[in-house]
């Protein structure tokens, strides 16, 4: 069977969960990627209540969706960011507290790894999410700034991350980082230190989203190959670039997203620039068998009629590999007598 194509619920988190269900079903999604926001999934209340749990399979199944993996991204930025007021908008109360940066760090952390619990009691063995980056903000390395600094920026991130993906590893759940701008990993080569830096552990691996790569120049479908053994979940998100009036480069000029002036933007899955016929070759060569996730987001279309032509779209380009060579019949023992 072909892959099963989910819808993250990220973007959708206005909508309370017994109504985007069914229109998720009506718009051709075989599951859904829940997000640990709005009503879509709490994590203490998944961990406070059976019932829950219990409630939130049946609201699925009611709809024909499955779930195979849930997403913690807000909370995770928290957990090695510099804080600012900027992160009150999207960590829960309980997380946020007085806003004090260093208490928010540790709560966020706690959050993190009580989402590991949530999620092996909700029955999924992923959960994607973001890590933040207490060094993101020296990306353009001006003032000048040596190998030693960023070098603290990831030891910052082991010591943090070393104990969550503890907790991940004693609930056999993994942790699939979005490689994106503002988190540890960003690109191969940050991505090739992240890992380094948690001494290779086991349970970190990678969201796949080549969005972020390609607007940023970096070999999107490598990406896939060069860790092969960590595409723990992959997001179909599409994106165009050189696309703006030469104002605003690839930092993006301070402009919001959907400005006509920006050199890239997110794309309706299938009208922006990313090769996904090469994306899905490459996950089947690796051998990944899990969900095919659309993240849509595009400031310029409906997002209904978005997220149906995006559903669509990822089934039609989708398909088995192949269960041997194709010229395997040209062998004589192959052949009848």
């Amino acid at each position: 069977m072909p892959r099963p194509v989910t819808l993250f619920t990220g973007q959708w988190a206005d909508l309370p969960l017994a109504e985007l269900a069914p229109l998720a079903r009506s718009m051709g999604y075989d599951g859904l990627e829940l997000a640990c926001w709005g009503d879509h999934f709490n994590v203490q209340e998944a961990l406070a209540s059976p019932q829950y749990v219990k409630d939130k399979h049946a609201l699925l199944a009611q709809h024909g969706l499955q779930c195979f993996a849930i997403g913690n991204h807000l909370v995770g930025q928290a957990v090695c960011d510099r804080i600012d007021e900027r992160h009150q908008s999207i960590l829960p109360l309980h997380v946020w507290g007085n806003g004090e940066p260093e208490g928010v760090r540790q709560r966020a952390a706690s959050e993190l790894a009580d989402t590991a619990r949530a999620a092996a009691k909700f029955g999924v063995k992923t959960v994607t999410g973001f890590t933040g980056s207490s060094v993101w903000h020296a990306i353009y390395a001006f003032p000048p700034t040596s190998q030693a600094y960023w070098d603290k920026g990831f030891a910052d991130f082991a010591q943090r991350f070393g104990p969550i993906l503890d907790v991940f590893e004693e609930h056999d759940i993994n942790f699939a980082l979005e490689v994106h701008p503002t988190e540890i990993a960003f690109d191969i080569a940050s991505a090739e230190r992240a890992i380094a830096a948690v001494k290779g552990h086991r349970r970190f691996g990678f969201n796949y989203d080549p969005s972020h790569l390609a607007y940023q120049g970096v070999d999107y479908v490598k990406f896939i190959r060069q860790f092969a053994d960590r595409v723990y979940n992959a997001h179909m998100k599409d994106v165009w670039w050189g696309k703006g009036d030469g104002t605003v480069g690839v930092f993006g000029g301070h402009t919001s997203f959907g400005d006509a002036r920006r050199h890239w933007d997110f794309r309706s899955v299938g009208r922006g620039m990313i090769d996904f016929e090469s994306i899905i070759v490459a996950l089947n060569d690796i051998g990944y068998q899990g969900p095919l996730s659309v993240e849509w987001e595009d400031s310029r279309m409906d997002r209904v009629h978005g997220a149906t032509e995006s559903a669509a779209f990822c089934k039609r380009l989708d398909f088995k590999p192949a269960a041997g060579a194709f010229d395997a019949v040209f062998a004589r023992d192959e052949q009848p007598r």
